[in-house]
C-alpha cells in the first residue's frame, strides 16, 4: 500500500485490495499490454505533471524517475 499512504510497503494492501500495491501495476500493466515498469514510469510522468514537478511533496527530496535520479 505504500504507494498510497507511504507506508514503504508495496506488496501489503492492510487488509483493502482498494490500496494501490504492485499487484494493481501488475494488473494494470496487462490490460494495457505493457510490463508493470512502463505502467508505474507511466503513472510516476503523469503523477509529475499533475502534481507539479517543481514542488517536491513534503518529506521527499525530488520526484525523478530512477532513471533520471542521480547516481
Amino acid at each position: 500500500m505504500c504507494y498510497n499512504c507511504g507506508c514503504q510497503m508495496p506488496d501489503n494492501d492492510m487488509g483493502d485490495p482498494k490500496n494501490i500495491t504492485n499487484k494493481t501495476f501488475d494488473e494494470a500493466s496487462k490490460a494495457a499490454g505493457q510490463s508493470a515498469e512502463e505502467a508505474k514510469r507511466n503513472t510516476l510522468e503523469l503523477l509529475q505533471k499533475t502534481l507539479g514537478a517543481e514542488q517536491p511533496s513534503p518529506g521527499r527530496k525530488n520526484m525523478k524517475a530512477p532513471s533520471e535520479a542521480p547516481r
